[in-house]
């Protein structure tokens, strides 16, 4: 059975491996795209997004979102790891498409309300975009089939901060309202994303199986492969965001917990995603009071990586 989605991107190198999975696997419905600063401003999301999918020969509709986050000031991106032009660097042919007129927002309210039920948001950047259309249209809780986050952590610590992950520290305030709205969601982390590790001989198949795309894949995967090393000491780099699309098309790889997640919007622990297991009884009931959601806390890493290959391979 397919799955319809729309994909909420800061392309970004591990976004552009999960874009190529959107776009290449058979069980993956991708109905558009909608961008967000993060990984890089803006403007070059959106570039990237649609230099994407034309490189796979495919018009796929692609919505310009949040530039900046809903309350905070926009730190600035983080070229050492993903590049100035967010593809490590790379010379880039020129894009030929053009965004859909349509904010990022209103896409996606369009696009779920045209198919109630059946459409996934699947969410790799911050949360902006996704926090918009709730305000355009609150109801849209009961209309979505799932929300999948690819954010946050709960044991794992943080990676830019102690404790906060990348997407939920450039826009709390958005992941707050995300995090908690009461759709049906699934928070996929650095829990798990930290346990996959998509080595060089796997590239190696990708760049092959994929043409032109894959010639994007593997330059900008050298770039990424360099932060890695240095950072974490792998030889690699963690797919973070294609573990959002393997628990989308393979969730028996992981395993979660259901319970209460919030966010911290201020201080010393901001960003920091936070999570009651459901039952759980504490000191005071104000971590349960949010819906419940699931949250991946662990997973088959190798197999996760085995089927981001055999995907693109």
């Amino acid at each position: 059975m397919a799955h319809p989605i729309i994909f909420d991107t800061d392309p970004g190198v591990d976004d552009a491996q999960a874009i190529a999975i959107a776009l290449a696997h058979p069980d993956i419905d991708l109905l558009g795209m909608t961008t967000t600063f993060g990984n890089v401003n803006i403007t070059t999301a959106t570039h990237n997004a649609l230099l994407l999918a034309e490189l796979a020969d495919r018009q796929i509709p692609v919505a310009q979102g949040a530039a900046a986050p809903l309350v905070k000031p926009r730190h600035p991106a983080p070229t050492h790891i993903h590049g100035d032009n967010g593809l490590g660097n790379i010379a880039l042919p020129e894009v030929q498409g053009r965004a859909d007129p349509r904010s990022a927002a209103q896409f996606i309210v369009e696009t779920v309300n045209a198919r109630p039920g059946e459409v996934s948001l699947v969410a790799v950047g911050p949360l902006g975009n996704l926090a918009t259309a709730l305000q355009l249209d609150p109801a849209l809780i009961d209309k979505v089939k799932q929300v999948i986050v690819m954010g946050g952590s709960i044991r794992e610590g943080g990676n830019v901060t102690p404790v906060a992950e990348a997407n939920i520290f450039n826009d709390p305030h958005a992941a707050a309202r995300v995090l908690t709205a009461g759709w049906p969601l699934v928070m996929v982390g650095l829990d798990v994303t930290h346990r996959c590790v998509l080595g060089p001989d796997q590239m190696a198949r990708i760049e092959a199986g994929q043409g032109r795309l894959g010639q994007v894949l593997a330059g900008s995967y050298a770039f990424y492969r360099d932060f890695y090393q240095q950072m974490l000491g792998i030889d690699g780099c963690c797919p973070h965001d294609s573990c959002a699309l393997a628990w989308l098309v393979r969730p028996e790889l992981f395993t979660t917990q259901r319970g209460h997640l919030g966010v911290a919007t201020s201080g010393l622990a901001e960003g920091q995603t936070l999570f009651a297991p459901q039952g759980r009884g504490f000191i005071e009931e104000r971590w349960s009071r949010t819906p419940l959601a699931d949250v991946c806390l662990g997973v088959d890493g190798d197999a996760v990586v085995e089927w981001i290959t055999d995907t693109l391979a």
